[in-house]
């Protein structure tokens, strides 16, 4: 079945009503960005949302292996998946904002790798060895004190019983977390644009993936992150998208070159080389960080934009392609300027999308 999700952004309170009203358009899911200098801490937001849905799945979008403990991280989405009724969702990439402000690039890929298979274990409730939950810090062992006995491994002990697990939901752009997501995820969610022949190779390469590993073929739900801007006028959602894009297409060229069919572009490399991370999340300042740098045309393959029957049948295409999910960049970020045409894509496209893959 088709899901469709709205992407997070920057969050410093909660309001029941919003919450509501995102649920009763017709949303599937609900990201909320954990990026500790920018936004209000996710697990926080997403235990007040569920609380005020019935319905509505709630995730990370996305977490990061070295902020907190592994444990910790594994406890949180499983208090919101316990609190929700099952509607949590644990989204992790490699780390950006969160990391960026802390002085740190994103997790070494060995290191990724091994955090998405100690997280599995943990959110199924195993034992694990401490030392591949993450740093320490400064503390000194346990083994020193003076105890009758002291724990040896690292577990979620409380998790109700008949609990259903967190789903893991990987968020990949390069070639190596495309596989390793593939192997070790309920969820992958590629975040390569919406150039339907980047998206071809993104599948390919988790399909591969599995078949090279002995694994079904039927494995992960496959979803995509998409800037989509919808208006009935062509230019005038152009003109927002041209705004937006910088910020995800930096997820393509963030250590190198991009991989994959049009990474080439002169676009992408005009991201790469002029985005300042000091004004990430300012939607108003990406335009003026890149101008002139990025093409329309490139913009128009990357990002879905224009009147709701163009977007409708930009995501029909990109569905019959085997995506599952689509997470929305978007809505939420359009100018107060223009009144009811904020919310069309979700009053016009998305029944007319889920009618459409019946």
């Amino acid at each position: 079945m088709l899901e469709i999700w709205r992407a997070g952004g920057s969050n410093t309170g909660f309001s029941g009503a919003a919450a509501e009203a995102v649920e009763a358009e017709g949303w599937d899911g609900q990201m909320f960005m954990d990026s500790q200098a920018l936004s209000a801490d996710p697990y926080v937001l997403m235990g007040a949302w569920a609380g005020a849905t019935r319905r509505l799945k709630l995730g990370t979008g996305v977490t990061n292996p070295l902020t907190r403990n592994l444990a910790v991280t594994a406890a949180a989405a499983a208090s919101v998946q316990a609190i929700s009724g099952g509607r949590a969702v644990l989204g992790i990439g490699r780390g950006d904002s969160a990391l960026a402000y802390l002085g740190l690039a994103p997790a070494p890929l060995a290191g990724f790798e091994r955090a998405l298979t100690t997280l599995q274990a943990l959110l199924s409730g195993a034992a694990v060895d401490f030392a591949t939950t993450g740093e320490r810090g400064e503390s000194r062992s346990a083994a020193g004190l003076s105890l009758g006995a002291r724990p040896d491994v690292t577990q979620l002990k409380w998790l109700p019983q008949g609990l259903a697990k967190v789903p893991l939901d990987v968020a990949a752009t390069g070639p190596k977390v495309i596989a390793m997501g593939a192997r070790i995820a309920e969820r992958v969610t590629f975040s390569v644009g919406a150039d339907p022949e980047r998206l071809r190779w993104a599948l390919a390469l988790g399909h591969a993936a599995r078949a090279e590993a002995g694994l079904p073929a039927d494995g992960p739900s496959w979803g995509a992150q998409l800037l989509l801007v919808c208006h009935p006028d062509a230019d005038t959602a152009l003109e927002v998208a041209m705004a937006m894009a910088p910020p995800l297409a930096r997820f393509q060229v963030m250590e190198g070159a991009a991989a994959g069919p049009g990474g080439g572009d002169a676009s992408l490399a005009a991201v790469r080389a002029g985005y300042d991370m000091t004004r990430h999340g300012e939607i108003g300042e990406t335009r003026r960080l890149t101008q002139g740098a990025l093409s329309p045309d490139f913009v128009r393959r990357f990002a879905v934009v224009g009147p709701p029957d163009h977007c409708l049948a930009r995501l029909a295409a990109l569905r019959a392609l085997g995506i599952d999910r689509f997470v929305i960049v978007g809505p939420g970020f359009y100018p107060e300027a223009w009144g009811t045409a904020r919310d069309l894509f979700a009053r016009e496209v998305m029944p007319a999308l889920r009618a459409h893959c019946e």
